[in-house]
């Protein structure tokens, strides 16, 4: 069984010079924009992790609407990346507006098909329907026609926009990457897409984007949702995940935060669960410090981690938020040996003087960032991110038929658990009536979580992937269980 410790990534610099569109600082620019390159690996050993300190934002100052625009219509992402933004490609509402206001969802379906029909390498598929009955798009991006099965058997990344229906900026950085990668012919877009398919879920609540609010039409909040799947919306992105298998989960949402001690313009986090895959987590931590950060940073926005205030120096001095709740994407991701990103874009206003529009195009552009840096981190580091979750998935079994590994059913990265939340022999199953499952079956299912039966017994054997999971569902000790069934012990 391979050992799951922590790894560090080392910074590659010579691939971000090329991808990030830095290669005019040289070698030695690019790992100084990186800002992470000397971070001892001490500091990110298990299980507790703490916030570094970053430094404190000295932002190039708020461009103007003007600027922010041309950027956004003509310029796009930095010439060797992935996803150029093409000249005579149909524009997003936002785009047509230069910024001042979202696009609809009548302009996306409208601008989605414009781009389907200019492209083979796009097709536009149903993942499923709101309670409103509005659409719920997955739109793959690759260099052919590629089957469910191909996918799931090769590379891909899987990024959802705006699961908050009040947080749009992921979503506009999300149409415009769609058609980006579609009509681009530059070199970074074909490497990318030869080898990798892309999934979109362009609106990933499109009740709460038509009435702008956080959760979906009955109020749920689709983004604790991911374990208990009572929503259409998680149900339909459980599918996806479990049907194509991506390596990277990208995540995309904005937040409000507070001036001087929470107000990073772009803050992104990875998987906290101590369930995770060691190795899938410093992923993770990888495409956050040496991908995403430097991305944005490239064009003097600032970045940090979410739920951390900052002092004045840049040390952490106190945490908000970002836990290990099983039911948030980033972790659920990582439990089904994903690499998960959160990334949040700050929706206060630069300061006083930030028009309405400069806002709002400042928000999409870390954004699009963003995306940039999980594009790039999956052009460099494609068979490693493979052969890490796949990897993930076979410890996990091995993990679940021994019994000899701790669960634990509390505590994060940072956040070591009481001895009483640690079960240091886990059960090697549990079981169930058929009444039982019943209540649960479909939610197991769609989890990719297999079981058994015999007579009236349902057993659901813990060596399988899905082994990270099956306690938080099942176990009476879990947080948020669906129902508590009875532990089988090893042996």
């Amino acid at each position: 069984m391979r050992p799951r410790k922590l790894l560090l990534s080392s910074v590659l610099t010579v691939a971000l010079t090329g991808t990030l569109g830095l290669a005019s600082t040289g070698a030695a620019g690019a790992a100084g924009a990186l800002g992470a390159a000397d971070d001892p690996a001490s500091t990110r050993d298990l299980p507790r992790r703490s916030a570094p300190a970053l430094p404190a934002p000295e932002r190039v100052g708020a461009p103007d609407a003007a600027a922010l625009a041309e950027a956004l219509t003509t310029k796009g992402p930095a010439a060797s990346a992935p996803g150029q933004r093409v000249a005579d490609g149909p524009l997003t509402g936002f785009e047509q507006r230069g910024g001042s206001d979202w696009t609809t969802l009548e302009e996306e379906r409208r601008f989605l098909r414009q781009v389907d029909a200019l492209s083979d390498k796009v097709s536009i598929s149903l993942a499923g329907r709101t309670l409103e009955g509005r659409r719920l798009d997955l739109v793959q991006i690759g260099s052919g026609p590629r089957t469910q099965q191909q996918v799931a058997a090769g590379s891909s990344v899987l990024i959802a926009c705006s699961q908050h229906g009040n947080e749009p900026a992921g979503r506009e950085a999300c149409l415009s990457m769609i058609r980006d990668l579609a009509l681009d012919e530059s070199p970074a877009t074909k490497r990318l897409l030869e080898n990798t398919t892309v999934l979109v879920v362009p609106t990933a609540n499109p009740d709460g984007r038509a009435a702008d609010t956080r959760g979906n039409s009955d109020g749920i909040d689709i983004n604790r949702d991911h374990l208990a799947l009572t929503t259409n919306e998680a149900r339909a992105i459980a599918k996806i995940v479990r049907d194509y298998k991506p390596q990277v989960v990208h995540d995309a949402h904005e937040y409000g935060g507070a001036r001087d001690v929470y107000d990073r313009d772009l803050i992104r986090l990875w998987p906290r669960n101590l369930n995770v895959d060691k190795d899938v987590r410093a992923l993770a931590v990888s495409l956050a410090d040496d991908y995403i950060d430097p991305a944005v940073q490239s064009e003097g926005y600032t970045t940090g981690e979410y739920g951390i205030f900052y002092g004045p120096d840049g040390s952490p001095i106190a945490q908000v938020a970002g836990d290990e709740d099983e039911r948030i994407m980033r972790n659920t991701m990582g439990l089904k040996h994903s690499v998960g990103q959160l990334v949040e874009s700050l929706v206060n206003d630069f300061d006083d003087d930030e028009t309405e529009t400069e806002n709002k195009l400042r928000r999409v552009r870390t954004q699009t960032l963003s995306l940039m840096g999980t594009t790039a981190l999956v052009l460099e580091k494609r068979d490693q991110l493979l052969s890490t979750t796949r990897a993930a998935a076979e410890d996990a079994t091995a993990e679940g038929a021994a019994g000899d590994q701790p669960f634990f059913f509390a505590g994060a990265d940072n956040d070591l658990p009481s001895s009483g939340s640690v079960d240091l022999s886990p059960p090697c199953a549990y079981t169930m009536t058929v009444d039982q499952l019943a209540q649960v079956r479909q939610t197991l299912t769609l989890h990719g979580v297999s079981f058994t039966r015999a007579g009236g017994v349902v057993t659901v054997s813990m060596a399988q992937p899905a082994q990270p999971l099956i306690p938080l569902l099942l176990d009476a000790r879990a947080n948020n269980e669906l129902l508590a069934v009875t532990p089988v012990e090893c042996g």
